[in-house]
């Protein structure tokens, strides 16, 4: 297998249901495990400790949720997921989804360098960006 490089998110306590909505929104296939499927028994065994969402067109996304022995949980900032390519509806489509009840930063729009482009951060606090290629731009 070659390497590869994907956004891993750490969720205080949603990280299946953030996983869930993004398996909604990029489609996929999602596997999901719980601290307690590794024997936590403690307060932390219904947690998220890792989740993966493989997408049809190759998306890798994962998650977590932060354990309690990890000390305070600090939200993610400082990044954003960005989604880019040349498909005008589907990235529209991811869009528009992921902006459900998140806050639109930038809405999809022409920008001087000849894509289409805006900014999100979900309903669950990531921030995304969405970059549709404009004609006679690369990729």
């Amino acid at each position: 297998m070659a390497s590869r490089l994907n956004p891993y998110i750490n969720f205080k306590d949603n990280a299946a249901e953030a996983m869930e909505f993004y398996q909604f929104v990029l489609g996929g296939e999602l596997a999901v495990n719980k601290f307690g499927d590794m024997g936590d028994t403690g307060p932390a065994a219904e947690l998220t400790m890792h989740a993966m969402l493989e997408t049809p067109l190759g998306f890798t996304l994962m998650a977590s949720d932060s354990h309690p022995d990890m000390g305070p949980f600090t939200a993610p900032a400082g990044f954003s997921v960005s989604l880019s390519g040349d498909d005008e509806e589907e990235l529209t489509r991811y869009f528009n989804d992921l902006a459900a009840d998140g806050t639109v930063g930038m809405p999809l729009g022409l920008q001087p360098w000849g894509d289409v482009f805006g900014h999100v951060i979900d309903k669950f606090g990531v921030s995304w960006m969405v970059n549709i290629t404009g004609p006679g731009n690369a990729a």
